[in-house]
């Protein structure tokens, strides 16, 4: 959950987060506990009207009895970076739209909503795109949280160079306080890293802290950390989640929730409790709270609504799923020169894992598993044009790996996969025998993408009017 927003509401904890070029648009989680989280939903099942894609940062903020959701994503009239703004009744239900509140420069993302004693301020990061340095800046926002009542004023400048963004506000004692991230937020090239900086107004001026970083990666159990927010226990203790990658093979399970407790030092920093190197291993916000371990993924497709797991491709197909009676039926219009149509995926959860199917009718000309960065780079295990293949496609360059006549009777498919990025693949005809593809591992690290990485699922060529079905899919 990338670029994780955090408040607590009648009780229980709600976090949002970045979905990018994944539908549906803004994942929503809860949790008594900070620690053990369900997946609730989504703030949008379909895109607002005014938007186009890159549906980054939600900032979700309690307000008169509802909860706002300030949200990131490309104006569909031109492409660029703007905020606009939601409403629901609860953090996890239906979400009225209120279009645009934030059309600020080349680009305005990261929105941030703080309440300070009665005047409400929205900030976000600015400049991003152009040729000076990134600023953090902020507004005074309406009481009823939708639209701005002044023109932006400048709280942080980037004076370094480096980026800033993904920032913060609390107000402790005499100081405001903004936590916020320093440098490369995504890949594998990412040294995010958490920075602080006070003033005794929120108007500023703000004093960076002299020991910033205070939260980093690189020599602990990740190698960057950032962009998030802060939410209190029952015992007033503070904990910031923001988004981490871990080292090694876990990096392809992409950028994760963590949590770590904030505190005070003698001089009134804000510091993080086990200093500044960000680990994994945290003492738990509430007494007795156990983590659950990981679980795997499977679908029957008996419910006739389908798993918020599922996510698809928007960007380049429109997606329809529909379970009936045991069976998937997937088919999908595509475009923006996709060729191979719609891809319906979930999130790995492990780096150990194995996804398998039973392709009961193809549909289309390409049907079976994947593993999907984006249209042009993904890799398909299935029937392509009525043969038993598996198809490597980089930068829009197909190679076929493998190509066999389709065998006679049901087709089972399996892929497993180590080292987070390097799988091989199966077949059965019993969904109990399973024949291995000769071939050696293919290495999947090349499908990653700038801000995601690649996940697996499902993936057929067939256009409305037919499907691709299929009787079960797992994750274990």
């Amino acid at each position: 959950m990338p670029d994780p927003s955090l408040i607590r509401f009648d009780g229980k904890y709600y976090a949002a987060g970045t979905s990018s070029e994944w539908a549906p648009h803004y994942p929503v989680y809860s949790s008594d506990d900070l620690v053990n989280w369900d997946h609730e939903g989504y703030i949008f099942d379909e895109k607002p009207a005014w938007t186009l894609s890159s549906f980054w940062a939600p900032e979700l903020f309690c307000l008169n009895d509802k909860v706002y959701c300030y949200y990131t994503a490309r104006r569909e009239s031109d492409g660029v970076s703007y905020i606009g703004v939601a409403s629901s009744d609860r953090p996890d239900g239906d979400y009225q739209d209120h279009g645009l509140i934030v059309e600020h420069g080349s680009e305005a993302i990261d929105a941030f909503v703080f309440d300070d004693d009665g005047q409400l301020y929205i900030s976000w990061k600015a400049y991003g795109l152009d040729s000076r340095p990134i600023e953090i800046v902020a507004a005074r926002l309406s009481q009823d949280g939708l639209s701005l009542e002044s023109e932006p004023f400048t709280l942080l400048v980037d004076e370094e160079g480096i980026g800033i963004e993904g920032q913060c506000h609390l107000k402790i004692g005499e100081y405001y306080y903004i936590i916020y991230a320093a440098r490369g937020c995504c890949g594998p090239g990412s040294d995010y890293e958490v920075r602080v900086a006070r003033a005794e107004s929120f108007l500023g001026p703000y004093q960076n802290c002299p020991a910033n970083p205070v939260l980093k990666g690189g020599e602990g159990d990740f190698f960057s950390c950032g962009h998030g927010t802060v939410a209190y226990g029952d015992d007033g203790r503070m904990f910031y989640m923001c988004h981490a990658y871990k080292r090694g093979a876990e990096f392809f399970m992409g950028r994760q929730p963590v949590i770590h407790e904030l505190v005070l030092d003698d001089e009134g920093w804000l510091m993080f409790v086990g200093g500044d190197m960000a680990v994994s291993e945290q003492k738990v916000p509430f007494k007795g709270v156990k983590q659950k371990a990981a679980e795997g993924f499977y679908d029957d497709f008996d419910a006739s609504e389908q798993s918020p797991e599922w996510t698809w491709n928007y960007p380049y197909a429109d997606v329809s799923a529909v379970s009936n009676g045991g069976k998937l039926y997937l088919s999908g219009n595509s475009f923006n020169g996709n060729r191979y149509g719609a891809a319906y995926c979930v999130r790995a959860r492990a780096p150990q894992y194995s996804i398998e199917t039973q392709l009961l009718d193809s549909g289309g000309n390409v049907s079976g598993l994947t593993f999907y960065g984006d249209h042009e780079n993904l890799v398909i295990w299935g029937l392509v044009d009525g043969s038993l293949s598996l198809v490597e496609v980089s930068d829009g360059n197909q190679t076929m790996i493998f190509q066999t006549e389709k065998p006679d009777g049901h087709l089972y498919l399996k892929a497993n996969v180590h080292e987070g990025c390097k799988a091989v693949f199966l077949y059965s005809l019993d969904g109990e025998n399973w024949e291995n593809v000769k071939h050696d591992p293919i290495d999947m690290s090349k499908l990653v993408r700038w801000d995601r990485v690649f996940r697996p699922g499902l993936v057929t060529t067939a256009s409305k009017g037919d499907t691709a079905v299929y009787g079960y899919f797992s994750m274990n």
